[in-house]
């Protein structure tokens, strides 16, 4: 494959044009109310929940008395939390959730404000009709289905089998608060003589702070309603887990004819920076590309070596790859990248109840790399997982990582880099009894593999041949092609709030069933190779599972960075997943459905599919990638906040060559990928546009479509004020389809079709959705400017047609035309 692919990808980031833009509304609701009755109702259970904040108020005199108080407010299914927010007033939501077709919000409600609610209430009961015969406020008023006084379980956002029921249960407890609650939520603590950690091991977003508390249940209780300043509570789960099976493989002596045939790198090369448990430097595979300026630890005391084995196996796999192919050749390879450590999980004896948050300490790990080599591109490797712990929801740690990759960290300026994080999916349990073999689908993704700006890493599998002693009867647990038995999923998260993961698989592995269909083992024969912590005689050890797949995807993602040193994080992100394509076994399962989002849970299983590096890294004549990296500016604030721009690609689609094809099949895959700043908690938990900090979208005009219908159909800015949108019939071809994009910060589908159907087609549209910067931020947020990268590659499998020179002419004419263009306007 190499040898096809050797032309450069055709940049086409001049191809786009900027254009204001609106956006349109998502329509309303079917439900009517009865007004008399829904007003009585609300009324009622306001002044009950009101009088309750009264009741709390004062019932500890350590505390001072709060200036408002918290109400639960359950909302009818999927309405907005803006709804029930009254910025003025100081009315706010903060922990919100949806269970069982259920949206609550715990809302506070300042005392000077109880009036202003009752009023607002008041009016929808009892006012004058509007000239579209509706009651005052009934937008607002008629999404609310009940009103309660507060409970600690509206404030509990995590699992709730994990709220002790015990009120002298003492743990660590992840608070929640607004910003300006911060010295309140310590003023409380101080008071009731309860820990709070301290602000170095906590984690600041745009609308909040994360302070770890160790108190008992009773105390919390106490703290959340007699102070108000709690907006919603989690566990402090900070104990990561390792997926770890290791074997031993006696071939010592491979390990030094091969270091001696590599050519190693320099200290001016890209790096996978390994969060882990620190890398043995002493092996001959890794020595030379890792420096011990290179190696650091979160705690001194914890030194920088592998107290696990787990960090050395995770460098041989992401600087070599596996190497039980490159240790039996002869070739001479040439490595463009190296390696760089940090520690930052302790080592035994070390308490693992220790407080600090893994958000906080995954942004130190980043900080401790980039202040010892501050002018090095690396990339950030991590398999480390929290336990059981399902990634359906932003985390603290999720939203850290979120927070690192899009330069926001506390300590970031404007000149702060965007970071790439290849982190893994998790791992099933090595079940080793058969009938009691679980399901894959019922192991969610573990936190913090939901991280929308990280590439998440799941495992499949080609590993197929038993060769291990006395298990030649053996069978493979899964078939080639197939997801790896090691491999969580995504397929029961919400697919509405929740971005696909993972979205690539790399080999991880599988697993080997006895003849009576009675055990299930790991064994050496169906895992990867790799370098061992062990020096000496056992260099070499086997590998498996999501680490060893994350591993292998980080030295991807490093080696792009190597050769394209131009393409941002954002891009080579989105050329790994663009270079994916599903394997046999995953294509018989996205094709059986009988309709597009029965088309959903089956990509959350596998992703976009295998990546290859010489896809990702080259075109072909008759498969080519079109490259673009663009800023926009999503949002303005002049006089009123509102959409500011989108920008239109004149695609340079070869039109001579798709009329010879005429119904031969092509495929047309567009990606787009940005990185969010996140806003995490509160409602942004049931709400992807509150966590987000803007969105985007990408249309491709349909077959047919004139070229100013279809500017019309995108932007409401290209239409007459209070014009709808020209009906245009929807495209089918494609694989998922435009309601498949619900959130995430990257966005992937495949057309495919006769190449005669692309005829007339070549404008893209990409343009902004709602993000908490237009509505929830200051001027200057508001107008910032951000940027995306955008790829799209069209392909003619099977077929001998050059496209790539066909796609360099129509370039060079729309170049023409936009020159002419701009000299007409000037």
């Amino acid at each position: 494959m190499a040898g096809r692919f050797t032309l450069p990808h055709i940049d086409v980031s001049a191809l786009q044009s900027a254009s204001p833009y609106s956006g349109t509304g998502s329509g309303g609701s079917s439900i009517v109310r009865i007004r008399a009755e829904h007003g009585r109702k609300l009324v009622n259970e306001l002044n009950v929940a009101l009088a309750a904040i009264t009741q709390l108020r004062g019932s500890d005199p350590r505390l001072e008395p709060a200036e408002g108080g918290y109400i639960e407010v359950e909302l009818r299914r999927g309405s907005p939390v803006d709804a029930i927010e009254w910025k003025k007033q100081g009315i706010r939501p903060g922990a919100t959730k949806d269970r069982d077709n259920v949206r609550t919000v715990a809302l506070y409600v300042p005392d000077r404000s109880q009036e202003t609610l009752r009023q607002i209430l008041d009016d929808y009961l009892n006012g004058p009709l509007t000239d579209k015969g509706n009651p005052p406020n009934s937008a607002r008023v008629e999404k609310i289905e009940e009103i309660r006084r507060a409970r600690l379980e509206v404030f509990w956002t995590d699992d709730p089998a994990a709220l002790p029921d015990d009120p002298q249960h003492l743990m660590w407890w992840a608070v929640w608060a607004h910003r300006d609650n911060e010295d309140a939520v310590e003023t409380a603590c101080e008071r009731l003589g309860i820990r709070a950690a301290s602000r170095d091991r906590r984690l600041y977003f745009p609308e909040a702070v994360v302070v770890p508390v160790y108190a008992r249940r009773a105390a919390i209780e106490l703290m959340t309603f007699a102070t108000s300043v709690v907006s919603e509570l989690r566990r402090a789960s900070d104990t990561p887990v390792f997926f770890l099976e290791d074997a031993q493989d006696d071939q010592n002596e491979w390990v030094d004819d091969l270091a001696e045939r590599i050519t190693w790198p320099g200290s001016e090369v890209p790096a996978v920076c390994i969060l882990d448990t620190g890398i043995n430097r002493g092996h001959a595979l890794i020595e030379p590309a890792l420096s011990t300026t290179d190696q650091h630890t979160i705690y001194p005391d914890w030194g920088v070596d592998d107290h696990h084995s787990h960090g050395t196996a995770m460098a041989g796999l992401a600087l070599h790859g596996d190497l039980t192919a490159v240790l039996s050749d002869q070739s001479t390879p040439q490595l463009t990248h190296r390696l760089e450590s940090v520690k930052l999980l302790p080592p035994a004896g070390w308490d693992p109840n220790d407080p600090e948050s893994y958000g906080i300490i995954t942004q130190t790990a980043v900080s401790l790399a980039e202040i010892a080599a501050p002018d090095r591109s690396r990339v950030f490797c991590m398999a480390v997982t929290n336990e059981n712990v399902s990634g359906a929801r932003p985390s603290t740690w999720s939203a850290a990582i979120d927070q690192a990759a899009s330069g926001a960290m506390l300590a970031d300026d404007e000149r702060a880099p965007k970071r790439m994080f290849v982190i893994s999916a998790g791992n099933v349990s090595s079940e080793i009894e058969f009938a009691r073999l679980p399901q894959t689908d019922d192991f969610p993704a573990e936190d913090p593999s939901q991280a929308w700006n990280a590439l998440t890493v799941g495992g499949y599998t080609d590993l197929t041949t038993i060769t291990d002693h006395g298990y030649q009867t053996w069978s493979c647990l899964a078939a080639a092609g197939e997801l790896s038995p090691h491999s969580r999923t995504s397929v029961n998260w919400g697919h509405s709030r929740a971005p696909i993961k993972p979205e690539v698989v790399f080999e991880a592995g599988n697993r080997a069933v006895s003849p009576a269909k009675r055990e299930v083992l790991t064994l050496d024969s169906l895992s990867l190779l790799t370098t061992s912590s062990t020096l000496g005689a056992d260099a070499l050890q086997a590998f498996q599972a999501t680490s060893a797949a994350t591993a292998q995807a980080a030295r991807m993602v490093t080696r792009l960075t190597a050769d394209h040193p131009g393409y941002w994080p954002e891009t080579v992100r989105a050329l790994v997943v663009h270079s994916a394509e599903w394997t046999e076994p995953m294509l018989a399962q996205l094709y059986s459905p009988a309709g597009k989002k029965d088309r959903y849970p089956l990509v959350r299983r596998f992703g976009y599919g295998v990546p290859d590096f010489d896809r990702a890294s080259a075109s072909a004549a008759d498969h080519l990638a079109l490259i673009a990296q663009a800023e926009i500016q999503p949002f303005r604030l002049k006089g009123k906040r509102e959409f500011n721009e989108c920008h239109y690609y004149r695609l340079p689609l070869p039109a001579a060559v798709l009329e010879q094809l005429n119904n031969v099949i092509v495929e047309l895959k567009v990606t787009l990928s940005y990185f969010i700043e996140p806003n995490p908690g509160f409602s942004a938990n049931v709400d992807p546009q509150r966590y987000q900090s803007f969105g985007l979208r990408f249309d491709l005009q349909r077959r047919g479509e004139l070229t100013s219908l279809f500017k019309q159909r995108v932007n409401a800015a290209e239409r007459d004020d209070g014009a709808k949108p020209p009906p245009h019939p929807d495209d089918a071809r494609w694989i998922f389809g435009p309601s498949s994009i619900s959130s995430g910060s990257l966005h992937c589908d495949v057309w495919t079709g006769p190449a005669v159907e692309l005829l007339g087609r070549e404008l893209l549209c990409v343009k902004p959705v709602l993000g908490w910067w237009r509505n929830r931020a200051s001027k200057d947020i508001v107008n910032r400017q951000t940027r995306y990268s955008l790829v799209i590659t069209l392909k003619a499998p099977g077929v001998e047609v050059d496209l790539y020179s066909g796609v360099i002419e129509a370039k060079a004419r729309i170049e023409n035309e936009i020159l002419a263009e701009n000299e007409i306007e000037i």
